[in-house]
């Protein structure tokens, strides 16, 4: 793990957000390619470990502890990599908050809280990143999204927001660097439930345990894609399984219908028997100091998958791609309409 210096390796120079979850399994598959990963994130004990798997997998890890909702130490952590290694290739925001909710019962502040890391530190990201992309008229910028970046869903007004609102702003910037021709690239990765650690950390104001809508799929799954799109980066956004296909496919057609469906089965669907366990990392980091690491994987390994064919799809459109993509959807329509209307 280095801190400064001379780089050692020749791969691309990455930034990651976040040290843990869809993070840490991101900088693994970045650092298998060969890269050279800087690792940006609040918890010494998550990123100490993060930066450890980097460089067992063939990596080379910059460690850099910052909380993404601070635009100065953001841009710092930004200059420090520069410093490090003269440039950053891939920058890919990745760092979040929560929390599990009625609307009502979310406090202002942690609404705040929720915005500031999960939306603005997306934002301050992108704006370091283009900082030392720009002048060298090339580099990408990945934004992990989600399904919920265009479908909100209950119990997660915070955090529905603020991906809404990375879609908007990430739209607007794209435009903005296709009118300036400008040889720097923004993409977006739509992610569907993941099996991570934040559901045993999350702040829960629900009456169960905090767990992911079904089906699940490891954080691999998505780690593959954020690599993929990093260096295919002239799609605008990529799509990650299934599920994510569909509820995309149903809110565009049918918005209404989803609505009554997702109000009928989503509440108790985001819970489980049992309460968290650990504490909530809202406002300090549960792999602080006093904390733990908590690695990629959450406590679904028993029922999540590790692939299918919608991620291929999602990569190479065609026609069989679209055929057999619509066809999927005209399924998943067909079966949320009916489920709605009961």
């Amino acid at each position: 793990m280095r801190a400064a210096g001379t780089p050692r390796k020749r791969g691309r120079v990455v930034v990651v957000t976040g040290a843990s979850g869809v993070g840490r399994a991101t900088v693994r598959a970045f650092a298998a390619r060969g890269d050279r990963v800087a690792l940006l994130a609040r918890g010494r004990e998550g990123l100490a470990a993060a930066a450890d798997e980097v460089e067992r997998a063939g990596g080379e890890a910059f460690v850099v502890p910052v909380d993404v909702s601070d635009a100065k130490a953001v841009d710092a952590a930004a200059q420090q990599v520069v410093d490090a290694y003269g440039h950053i290739d891939v920058w890919v925001n990745n760092a979040f908050t929560g929390v599990f909710a009625p609307f009502t019962e979310v406090h202002p502040d942690e609404f705040r809280r929720v915005t500031e890391v999960t939306y603005l530190g997306y934002v301050f990201g992108t704006r370091a990143a283009l900082r030392h992309m720009l002048p060298r008229d090339r580099g990408t910028i990945v934004q992990v999204g989600s399904a919920l970046a265009y479908r909100g869903i209950p119990l997660q007004s915070a955090y529905c927001g603020a991906k809404h609102a990375i879609q908007g702003f990430n739209e607007s910037l794209r435009c903005e660097l296709l009118h300036a021709r400008s040889g720097v690239r923004t993409t977006m990765v739509q992610l569907p439930g993941l099996n991570t650690p934040q559901f045993d950390w999350v702040l829960n104001r629900m009456p169960g345990r905090a767990r992911p809508v079904a089906p699940v799929y490891q954080p691999e799954v998505a780690a593959r894609a954020i690599v993929h799109a990093a260096s295919h980066a002239r799609r605008r956004e990529y799509w990650v399984g299934g599920s994510t296909a569909a509820t995309l496919l149903a809110n565009a057609v049918i918005p209404g219908l989803l609505d009554r469906y997702l109000a009928r089965t989503n509440v108790d669907a985001q819970q489980e028997e049992g309460r968290p366990e650990g504490p909530a990392n809202l406002w300090s980091p549960a792999d602080g100091p006093h904390g733990r690491d908590f690695g990629a994987h959450g406590r679904f390994d028993d029922e999540s998958t590790a692939g299918g064919p919608q991620q291929w799809l999602s990569r190479n459109r065609g026609r069989l791609g679209a055929a057999l993509t619509a066809g999927a959807g005209a399924l998943a329509l067909r079966k949320l309409a009916g489920q709605a209307r009961r």
